[in-house]
Formats: structure tokens, C-alpha cells, sequence
């Protein structure tokens, strides 16, 4: 399986374009500042993370796992070295003769299967705590039918469109709304609607987007209830056609990983709270 695939298949590091916009709205309404969530971390050349304690960064395992190593990842702007990656070991990568047939066929279904039944989740510990940004906390409640922020610096495109399997997978910073419609064991995920019944600023993401936020509005906060990392995307003959309309995204659901995450951290969890 070339990287190429795995980057347009998975959403974010292997999956789509980056954040994937409504094709009547303007690309400005999409853009954003870094200063409007320094929490982000970028990977080297693709792929981003989370900071969610000051030595800790969470992304999907998809989004490095194909690097032979990590050094330092950027939060803030700033290069942080990396003491050690742990990905977790119910991650498992589709098999080349999986994808090589879906190719071949256009049939996706036994490739959608294997990512389904995969923990697709890691954690980046830093060499030194981050003393300059605040990390996110994470979100214990319910989110089915929430609306979510969606953000990344990969390929973009609109959905009348799709995005090219070409694109760059590293541009603005751009950040976009949506609404979670399935809550289910490991997976978050949400539908990239059409107008007239999309969000004002709906939006999906795309290639070079994987282990980016996905967070709800919590008072004065925003709480990170997932990291992005894959998508269904629609196939039209033999042919993907990634970020059009009507595509499911799906991002790995925090909850379900609370324990490992806190195992892994050495911290004590943090007990769910009731819908």
C-alpha cells in the first residue's frame, strides 16, 4: 500500500484533505489563527495531535506510526522534543493485498471493516512539560447530536468537489462545525451534509487532518471529545472519491479510551458523567 492511499483513506495522515468546506461558503469564513487553539500539534510534514497534559500529546496512531521516528512535534509554534510514542496495541494497519483488491474492485467494504475494528489511538510523551499552553481537558459526557469544531492544516477542497489525491497536506490553519450523528463504541462519527441542511460553516476533514480535534462547547471551554482519523468516503465505479458530500467521518471516541489513557499517563481517570 503506497503512503499516498493510506494518507486519502484514513482522514488525516492517512485519510483525506484537510478541513473540507461548504462549496457556497467562502474559504475566509474558514480560516483561523493558531492563537485560536495553541493546543494543536502539528507532526512533522503531516498530521497533528493534541496537548491534553503538559508532557502529553494525543493523536491517532495512523498519523505516526509511518514514521521510523518522531523527535519533536510543534505545539504553539514551538518544536518540542519527544521522549517516546506509545500506540496502542490493538492498532492494527489494513493488509497491502486488502487495499491492493479495493483498488482493484472498488469494493471497500472488507477495508472499511478493518479500520472499524481497530484502536486507531496513541500518545506522544515530551521530553519536557509544556509550561507556555494549556491542555485541553476531555470531555465525559454524552456526544450524540452535539455539535462539534472541527481544525487542521491539510489539503482542503469543498464538497461539491472532493479533494485532489495530490493536494498539499499542509496549508492554513482552517476550522469548521459539524454534528455528531453516531456514538458507538470506539467511533465519533459525523455526515458532511449539502446545503440547504448544512451547518453554516459544516465542514469535514481531509488529508493531512488525522489526530486533530474534535471538541465540544463546554461553558467557556472547548473539551476534546476526539481526535479525527478516517472516513467512508463515496466510490463512484472502481474510483474513491474522497471529501464530497455525504461522506461519514469518523473520529476515535476519547471515552472509550479513558482508562488506557490514564494507564499509559499514570494518572488516575477521571469517572464518566451521566447523559
Amino acid at each position: 500500500m503506497t503512503r499516498l492511499l493510506w494518507l486519502i483513506l484514513l482522514a488525516g495522515t492517512p485519510t483525506a484533505d484537510a478541513i473540507v468546506i461548504r462549496d457556497d461558503v467562502p474559504d475566509q469564513r474558514y480560516r483561523m489563527a493558531a492563537s485560536g487553539f495553541p493546543a494543536l500539534a502539528d507532526m512533522p510534514v503531516e498530521g497533528h495531535g493534541v496537548l491534553i497534559h503538559p508532557q502529553w500529546v494525543l493523536t491517532a496512531a495512523h498519523a505516526v506510526a509511518w514514521q521510523a521516528q518522531l523527535d519533536a512535534v510543534v505545539v504553539g509554534g514551538t518544536p518540542r522534543a519527544v521522549r517516546r510514542v506509545v500506540i496502542h496495541p490493538g492498532y492494527r494497519q489494513p493488509p497491502q493485498a486488502m487495499v491492493d483488491a479495493a483498488l482493484a474492485s472498488g469494493d471497500w467494504a472488507a477495508f472499511f471493516d478493518c479500520m472499524a475494528g481497530t484502536d486507531d489511538i496513541a500518545l506522544i510523551e515530551l521530553a519536557e512539560p509544556v509550561q507556555d499552553i494549556a491542555p485541553v481537558a476531555l470531555y465525559r459526557g454524552p456526544a450524540l447530536g452535539k455539535t462539534v469544531r472541527i481544525l487542521g492544516r491539510g489539503a482542503t477542497g469543498t464538497g461539491a468537489q472532493g479533494h485532489g489525491l495530490q493536494a498539499t497536506r499542509r496549508t492554513e490553519l482552517r476550522q469548521g462545525e459539524n454534528l455528531i450523528d453516531v456514538e458507538d463504541g470506539r467511533w465519533i462519527a459525523y455526515t458532511f451534509d449539502a446545503p440547504p441542511y448544512a451547518l453554516p460553516l459544516e465542514a469535514s476533514i481531509g488529508s493531512g487532518d488525522s489526530g486533530g480535534p474534535i471538541l465540544i462547547e463546554v461553558g467557556d471551554e472547548w473539551q476534546l471529545v476526539g481526535v479525527a482519523a478516517w472516513k467512508r468516503g463515496l466510490v463512484e465505479g472502481t474510483a474513491l472519491k474522497p471529501g464530497r458530500y455525504g461522506e461519514s467521518s469518523l473520529g476515535v471516541r476519547l471515552q472509550h479510551y479513558a482508562e488506557w489513557m490514564a494507564r499509559t499517563m499514570g494518572i488516575r481517570p477521571e469517572p464518566a458523567r451521566s447523559p
